[in-house]
């Protein structure tokens, strides 16, 4: 993700923390094999 976006993996990470919380993004299953979900805020 952080070579087709061209920014740091560092960035990437702290991003996807700062969604999570938000609640704009939940982890869904383990490390390897799960995915991240966006959570709908209405």
């Amino acid at each position: 993700m952080a070579n087709a976006i061209g920014i740091d993996r560092r960035n990437i990470a702290r991003n996807i923390k700062h969604l999570q919380e938000q609640g704009i993004i939940r982890r869904i299953g383990p490390d390897k094999g799960g995915y991240w979900e966006v959570v709908n805020k209405k």
